[in-house]
């Protein structure tokens, strides 16, 4: 079977939300550099955020077989556990297709900055990782057709 984009032509236009959301163990004392916002690199929550959206925005061309529609909304949320930093993307759309990729791009973009902007603080004395994971990407709600 040939590689093929979707064809939505016939679908209606209708609201669709997606949030996904993401996890990323990182050390307490990282953690904590994060709240306080003293990471060397800078704030990390609000460069994350950029990232965030920056993925959602260029979903269609990382991932080639999404299409090109129009993100009418992204709301990037944190959530500070004892073990790391959860994220939280919401994005919204009025389209034909639904925006659950846009969502989880958008998650993984601000898991991966993070990592990048902390990797400093959670080496250990050989250069590795021992603990830092980023893990349960997943979308955990998507809306079609009412919007909230």
């Amino acid at each position: 079977m040939p590689v093929r984009m979707i064809d939505v032509t016939e679908k209606p236009y209708s609201y669709r939300e997606a949030t996904a959301t993401g996890f990323i163990r990182l050390r307490r004392e990282t953690i904590e550099l994060i709240k306080n916002k003293l990471v060397e690199k800078g704030d990390v929550l609000a460069v994350s955020t950029v990232a965030a959206i920056n993925g959602v925005k260029n979903t269609p061309f990382l991932l080639p077989l999404t299409h090109n529609i129009p993100i009418t909304s992204v709301k990037v949320d944190y959530e500070f556990l004892d073990d790391g930093v959860r994220v939280y993307v919401n994005v919204k759309t009025t389209a034909q297709t639904g925006v659950e990729m846009e969502a989880l791009v958008g998650a993984v973009m601000a898991l991966l900055n993070i990592w990048d902007m902390v990797k400093k603080y959670e080496k250990n004395e050989a250069g590795q990782y021992p603990y830092t994971v980023i893990n349960d990407v997943r979308v955990i709600e998507k809306v079609k057709g009412v919007s909230q």
